[in-house]
């Protein structure tokens, strides 16, 4: 992002606010250094569009109160051939359970296309990791506020890079593997949202197998879970399974071209975490649709031989 871009947007807020919003050295010192220069005010408009290898988003008007009744729209875009990393630093917005007031979407790319989440009240998901060089970010305010909005920086990384940050992404070879951060050699850490968005040829289907499961035991899976949907986005109507516990669910038929595996991890206890492979087939027989399950223990899933 250019220098006087960020400063227009991110600076000038004293340092006591930044240190309790703001955690990582490298974006203290950052907005230290160019906010110094600056000599302006916070100001943080509705929406925009940004480029760069880092930067700062914040809701209109943080850290006041949003404004009602609107609809704002972040496009970034990083460079060619790598990916955005999004992590929320503060967010306060009107909670519902199902954010349906006031919120924040993130997707992938710039077209609406694979949805990322939705987040309201105040909890704060892990890193969130594009699929290519571009992220949407869209906050909507109906009538009624609550709260100061958000705080969120970005970063361009590599793809398919690893470690406590790092996870997800599209996979779209005619088989492949993916796993929690730090498989196999330490606990999931805490605070992760990790996107996995399998894509097949038209006509042909995906089968999801677990080798190993050690996801935080919860009679509901309230807490860290594996999610998995049919289609590209979040969505409870096309939800085939909702998976914790320490036994692996049973494979996974998708029923069309594209699944997407959420994996989420909340702010306490972790467990080993899981490994998990995919595999493209043909599409030989019909396949029902099973109800949307949540289960800690092995499920039935829909018959196929291929």
């Amino acid at each position: 992002m250019p220098r006087g871009e960020i400063t227009r947007s991110a600076c000038s807020v004293s340092p006591a606010v930044w240190r309790t919003c703001i955690f990582g050295a490298w974006t203290l010192l950052f907005l230290t250094e160019v906010c110094a220069q600056s000599q302006q005010r916070p100001i943080f408009i509705c929406g925009g569009n940004i480029t760069g290898e880092s930067g700062v988003i914040g809701s209109q008007g943080y850290p006041g109160v949003y404004p009602p009744n609107t609809k704002c729209v972040w496009r970034i875009t990083v460079p060619e051939g790598k990916v955005v990393v999004l992590s929320f630093r503060f967010i306060d917005l009107e909670s519902d359970n199902l954010c349906r007031y006031d919120y924040v979407d993130v997707h992938s790319g710039h077209a609406k296309g694979q949805r990322l989440g939705r987040f309201c009240g105040t909890f704060m998901p892990g890193p969130l990791v594009s699929t290519d060089n571009k992220m949407l970010l869209q906050m909507v305010s109906d009538a009624n506020t609550a709260g100061s909005g958000f705080l969120a920086v970005f970063s361009a990384a590599h793809p398919h890079e690893r470690g406590e940050q790092y996870c997800g992404g599209r996979l779209d070879k005619p088989s492949g593997t993916f796993k929690t951060p730090n498989w196999p050699e330490k606990d999931y850490p805490v605070g992760v949202t990790c996107f996995w968005h399998i894509v097949a040829p038209k006509n042909q289907i995906i089968e999801v197998k677990f080798e190993k499961f050690d996801v935080e035991r919860d009679n509901y899976c309230r807490y860290d879970h594996v999610s998995i949907f049919n289609g590209a986005e979040i969505n409870d109507a096309k939800r085939i399974g909702k998976y914790c516990g320490d036994s692996p669910p049973a494979p996974v038929f998708s029923e069309g071209n594209q699944l997407l595996i959420q994996f989420l991890s909340d702010l306490s206890l972790t467990a080993d975490g899981f490994i998990g492979h995919y595999k493209i087939r043909l599409k030989t027989l019909p396949i029902t649709t099973t109800p949307p399950t949540t289960t800690t223990h092995p499920v039935t899933t829909r018959p196929i031989r291929t």
